[in-house]
């Protein structure tokens, strides 16, 4: 098996110049470069995962914890793990996705066995067991979500108070007076989802002020429950003119839903969702959106996570709290109330 040594005699330099080329930790002409790359591809070079770690007190690996819900949808959670794995990847790190159900237990593991060199938590809940844990751990930690206490770690969220305010916001001003919002199902919220109540509760809370009557409620996550739901929804509140999704089942099962009563939207029926860009993409949903950011956030996390990883400067620096602003995507699914 070829050594980092065989490749710098390969490429004609020295070990510390092969090593600087391959991780890219310092800048390097790009000849040389060239040249190492090439040494290193003709000899099938792959570098020693326990040496580099014991030469640099490093692994080179970051740790996400994540957990696939039953009452949630998949796809969209995807999209978080792609922005983090992605990005990580980008900056030569390799990523150990962690899923196991007692996540308390699967944090102590992989911390303090030294096997990765920070953790991006994701599925944070508003009272998270796991934070404890993190804040004592050796490693830098970063959240991507909001939970109650935000000390001692680096915080990623989309505004979802925003949000609430800018889906409602946008009806009033076409005339609605009366909506509907479809949120995540209830577990989520009894296990401590607060992105759920702090967008319901921002909507609501503006609804009042203007005058607007929204009818808030608790969703599904899988078909043919979430399709019932819209159904009934819909034929509770004959009245209302306008629908808000702050649940990506309900935004993937809407089409068949307006299909199925014959109804168009804008015409019978305005929606604006929040979701991504891909995920509406994937699902060929055409209704407006409010953007939310998975692959930015998960990519924030883990630049500011890298940072403190690589300088000892950095891991001094104040823990940061940053909230994407939210976007309005039209997609042309709204427009002035009409009579059915």
């Amino acid at each position: 098996m070829a050594t980092i040594g065989d490749v710098a005699r390969e490429a004609g330099v020295s070990r510390s110049t092969a090593s600087y080329a391959l991780s890219g930790k310092r800048p390097i002409s790009e000849e040389v470069r060239r040249r190492v790359l090439a040494a290193a591809e003709a000899l099938a070079y792959t570098p020693n995962a326990g040496a580099r770690a014991l030469a640099t007190a490093r692994t080179e690996v970051l740790g996400l914890l994540a957990q696939f819900h039953e009452d949630e949808f998949a796809p969209a959670m995807m999209q978080y793990i792609l922005g983090v794995t992605n990005t990580a990847r980008d900056l030569g790190y390799d990523t150990l996705l962690v899923t196991e159900a007692d996540g308390v237990r699967a944090l102590r593991r992989v911390t303090d066995s030294r096997m990765v060199d920070g953790v991006v938590l994701m599925n944070i809940a508003q009272e998270d067991a796991r934070l404890p844990v993190l804040r004592a751990a050796p490693q830098p930690g970063a959240l991507v979500g909001l939970p109650g206490d935000c000390s001692g770690l680096d915080v990623f969220d989309l505004d979802f108070e925003e949000a609430g305010r800018v889906m409602v916001d946008h009806l009033h001003r076409l005339g609605h007076r009366e909506l509907i919002l479809v949120s995540q199902p209830e577990h989520v919220v009894e296990r401590g989802g607060a992105y759920v109540w702090r967008l319901r509760d921002a909507a609501l809370g503006r609804a009042r002020s203007l005058g607007v009557t929204l009818h808030a409620v608790y969703g599904e996550s899988r078909q043919p429950a979430v399709g019932r739901l819209l159904h009934g929804l819909l034929d509770a509140w004959p009245a209302a003119t306008g629908l808000l999704i702050n649940n990506e089942a309900a935004a993937a099962a809407l089409p068949s839903v307006t299909y199925e009563r014959g109804w168009r939207v804008p015409e019978d029926l305005s929606v604006i969702g929040r979701y991504s860009a891909e995920f509406a993409a994937t699902f060929s949903l055409p209704y407006s959106f409010v953007e939310s950011a998975p692959d930015r956030l998960g990519s924030m996390a883990v630049r500011q996570l890298v940072r403190r990883v690589e300088s000892p400067a950095a891991r001094r620096e104040p823990y940061v709290v940053r909230f994407i602003s939210p976007e309005l995507v039209s997609r042309g699914s709204t427009a002035p109330p009409r009579s059915r």
